[in-house]
């Protein structure tokens, strides 16, 4: 925990939306980056490792310097020499604990004082948890809190769109160019730099979980407070907004709905929560505080509707009527 903020102890539960326009949002590796899809669906889908990755650099960004916000996984890191500066920490009259390429802890009581020191100077770590038993054993975290995947509200259509230059790369494919262009040749095949991959617009939807007992236990908690759960909720509105980038195209928050109880175990399962909160289309030009315009993702009478490109398209209700006792539901 925080030097002036306690850990957390009541359990949380949130779903997340977002959306972009004509970009791709979290690109496949193993499908020449194509935008996620679920195959039988059609629906786009974007990780948690991309959503977490996305938090860990706003608050590398919003915290930079501060002691207790540093980020374990960074671009280029060294794991281990994270590690290691826990154990120079606990053992500053050892110097095998700067040199030696593999150390372990001496017993029980140094394992939990390693943890707790990962914990206390990396946010990640105390939010998301990590393995901290490479090479140099810094133990495993179970993090309090957890994203799943986030998955498109409809079908999208991912869309290939090839990219050309004016410049040529070096004198040989400049001369090539000259050659084909006193031929007559103006095709643009020699101009080709590349292909993007886009969705035209895809609205997403993720759930998350906080555990109070996986912060506040006293062994197996990492500390996560009060103030570390403001600066995810934080995060969770303002991630895109320092994540701009040609591929990913226009992406933004668009609902952030917190379900907070009064307990750590929690008073209400999290799916019945979340299911009060739903996803419609709009009559385009309609009020979408009238009921009878807002129709349910997949209704017939939307079949001859054209595509959403827009959150405008959309509209999401909140039923909050009759909340379970013990549960407040936040709309950030």
């Amino acid at each position: 925990m925080t030097e002036t903020s306690p850990a957390l102890t009541r359990r949380h539960d949130f779903v997340l939306f977002f959306d972009v326009t004509n970009g791709n949002p979290n690109g496949d590796p193993d499908a020449g980056n194509l935008p996620r899809l679920d195959p039988e669906t059609n629906r786009g889908l974007v990780t948690d490792v991309c959503l977490k990755r996305k938090i860990r650099n706003y608050v590398e960004l919003a915290k930079e310097g501060e002691s207790g916000y540093r980020i374990y996984v960074t671009e280029g890191a060294i794991l281990n020499e994270a590690h290691r500066e826990a154990y120079v920490a606990l053992r500053p009259d050892d110097p095998k604990a700067k040199t030696d390429k593999k150390l372990n802890p001496k017993g029980d009581a140094e394992a939990r004082q390693i943890r707790q020191w990962m914990c206390d100077h990396f946010f990640d770590i105390r939010t998301f948890g990590a393995v901290l038993s490479t090479g140099v054993n810094a133990g495993q975290v179970r993090g309090p809190v957890q994203i799943t995947f986030a998955r498109s509200v409809e079908q999208v259509l991912p869309l290939e769109v090839s990219i050309t230059r004016m410049a040529a790369t070096n004198a040989a494919e400049k001369e090539k160019r000259d050659v084909a262009a006193g031929e007559g040749d103006d095709r643009t095949d020699n101009r080709t730099m590349g292909r993007k991959h886009i969705i035209p617009y895809g609205l997403y939807r993720a759930h998350g979980f906080v555990s109070a007992p996986l912060a506040s236990h006293g062994v197996k908690g990492t500390g996560f407070s009060e103030a570390d759960l403001a600066l995810l909720w934080e995060a969770l509105g303002a991630m895109f907004e320092h994540d701009r980038s040609a591929a990913r195209g226009e992406m933004a928050t668009r609902g952030l709905f917190v379900f907070e109880h009064e307990s750590k175990l929690g008073n209400a399962q999290a799916e019945a929560l979340f299911n009060r909160i739903v996803t419609h289309r709009k009559r385009p030009d309609a009020d979408a505080a009238d009921p009878a315009n807002l129709y349910a993702i997949g209704a017939d009478a939307i079949d001859n509707w054209p595509p959403a490109r827009s959150f405008a398209d959309y509209a999401i209700t909140l039923d909050d009527a009759e909340l379970p006792a013990g549960v407040t539901v936040h709309r950030m």
